[in-house]
């Protein structure tokens, strides 16, 4: 089996042997959404994607950890409809092998997620992934390709400007995770309970119309061991890059985004789809920006009185969750 293998994926039939092919191809959306509906999916991203959707060079995408109730694969699944790119780095914990192990967890949405990220490799994106440690299995297959997706254990990026970054999970530089992972995994327990109080809180949120805000990312940004151990690991981080002579690095692990200076080298952490939804962007010029994306896209539409036309053409298949 293929790491994206769409064969595990339960697919609709065709309404009938003899059906013209614009009638069997309806028939075939309609049971694809009808399946999400009972999967849970929001009705709202199964329709047509926006026919005017952002550009970018390059987006940088990590610890989105796909088969965890934490993950925010709705949210994550109306940015990539809303957002294209020539090269997008999946830079890390995209699939939760931690979770998985212990309890199978997985729903319509996690589906769509990566049924979504392989149309843009079939529409011509490159993806590349680069494995952190809760897919470290993964690790065992770089170099490889699989279903349009190249496997890399680190790769170094160069700006539309020439800048060099060097592209890593970020893992490596976590003393808990390289000395102690049985304290990791502890801890990973631990966060998964503060990441179900959230999703609980943000449920309460979308109800009365509030946008996503995450506890356990508030609670991380105020205790000070924690604010001491994001700066020690930004610092380490930042220090490997200048010793491999590149301009700045790109990375996740934390789940805290943030593009500093430190003293000539770019540190840029793209956050995570557990937290703080967040995606870093490179733009044709060369220049990188975090783009939040905690609101859904027609609740901003609706905030800002606007209407987005779609391709009525180019509406979303989703097969069933596992």
């Amino acid at each position: 089996m293929t790491l994206f293998d769409t064969t595990m994926f339960d697919r609709p039939r065709q309404a009938s042997e003899t059906a013209p092919p614009q009638s069997a191809k309806k028939a075939r959306k309609e049971a694809a959404r009808a399946r999400a509906r009972r999967g849970g999916l929001d009705e709202r991203l199964l329709g047509p994607r926006p026919r005017h959707r952002k550009q970018h060079r390059t987006l940088f995408l990590s610890d989105i950890h796909l088969g965890t109730p934490g993950c925010k694969a709705e949210l994550l699944l109306d940015f990539l409809r809303h957002n294209d790119a020539d090269t997008i780095y999946l830079v890390g914990d995209i699939i939760d092998g931690w979770r998985i192990k212990r309890s199978w967890y997985w729903n319509a949405a996690h589906n769509a997620v990566v049924q979504e990220l392989l149309r843009k490799s079939r529409k011509g994106a490159t993806i590349i992934y680069v494995p952190g440690n809760h897919d470290e299995a993964l690790r065992d297959y770089t170099g490889l390709n699989f279903g349009g997706v190249d496997v890399v254990g680190e790769a170094i990026h160069e700006t539309a400007d020439g800048r060099q970054f060097l592209v890593i999970h970020g893992d490596q530089f976590d003393s808990v995770v390289k000395y102690a992972k049985w304290l990791a995994h502890l801890g990973d327990r631990a966060y998964g309970m503060a990441l179900a109080l959230n999703n609980w809180l943000h449920e309460i949120r979308r109800f009365f119309g509030l946008s996503y805000w995450s506890l356990s990312a508030y609670l991380k940004n105020r205790v000070k061991n924690a604010v001491e151990y994001i700066s020690s690991y930004e610092h380490a981080v930042a220090r490997s890059a200048r010793e491999r002579g590149v301009d700045g690095v790109i990375c996740g692990h934390i789940h805290h985004a943030e593009i500093r200076d430190f003293d000539g080298v770019l540190y840029c952490n793209d956050g995570d789809w557990v937290e703080s939804c967040t995606a870093l962007s490179e733009d044709e010029t060369g220049a990188l920006s975090l783009i939040t994306w905690q609101t859904f896209s027609w609740d901003t539409e609706l905030a800002n009185g606007e209407t987005e036309p779609a391709d009525e053409d180019d509406a979303l298949l989703v097969p069933t969750a596992a």
